[in-house]
């Protein structure tokens, strides 16, 4: 087991997969994908370690009906969380914070969700956080369901089963397998990276629209 050292113990990856097993994982991602409370939960790291698992042998259940039952989870999370948005609607946004729910994480995947228009539902998958969010902003705004359902296959092909592949891909090398807690902590810090990237992308648009000081033409004519 490992001690990712980003997180508690009972968020590690290994952890999780050892005391709950496969039903485990895709509870997670079906609450990661879709149900506010779910926003914490640890997504990528966990299908990674999930694939580097199966090929380790580790896990015994065949990488591709992982695969298959993690993208119906992710799929079935989104859905769930875009109708939680479209019975919702407007009223998420006046919803006060408690400890399982937070606004700011709102109007973050709302700007993500306008900013990218139905592709979010893809983009999202890789950003901690918002890909909770985002399907639950897109019932909100009244998104049309086919597209809708369209962009969460998508979007939920890519990510459960790419993150899966990819850890089994990267577990065929030695180094990996003796460096998992590395690996892990290595893809916390990359899902981080396009929430920094906003941060500061907005930070710098602010500190920008600081408004000139105009002459006034009073004083101007005086001259």
């Amino acid at each position: 087991m490992t001690t990712l050292a980003l997180g508690p113990s009972w968020l590690d990856p290994n952890f999780l997969l050892n005391e709950f097993g496969i039903y485990g994982l895709l509870i997670i991602v079906f609450a990661e994908s879709g149900l506010f409370f779910g926003f914490f939960l640890p997504g990528d790291s966990l299908l990674f370690t999930t694939g580097l698992l199966v090929t380790t042998g580790t896990l015994t259940t065949d990488l591709w009906l992982i695969c298959t039952l993690v993208c119906v989870a992710a799929i079935a999370g989104d859905q769930v969380g875009y109708l939680f948005g479209k019975k919702v609607g407007p009223a998420l946004f006046n919803r006060p914070d408690s400890r399982f729910f937070k606004q700011e994480n709102v109007l973050k995947a709302h700007e993500f969700f306008e900013k990218h228009g139905p592709k979010s539902l893809v983009l999202a998958r890789f950003v901690p956080i918002v890909r909770t969010f985002t399907p639950i902003i897109a019932g909100v705004s009244g998104m049309r369901y086919r597209s809708f359902i369209t962009f969460n296959v998508i979007g939920g092909v890519l990510w459960g089963a790419g993150v899966t592949l990819l850890g089994a891909w990267l577990g065929k090398h030695g180094w990996v397998r003796e460096n998992i807690e590395l690996m892990l902590i290595g893809i916390v810090l990359l899902s981080v990276v396009p929430i920094v990237v906003e941060f500061l992308r907005a930070r710098r648009k602010r500190g920008s629209a600081v408004p000139v000081a105009t002459p006034d033409p009073d004083k101007t004519a005086d001259r």
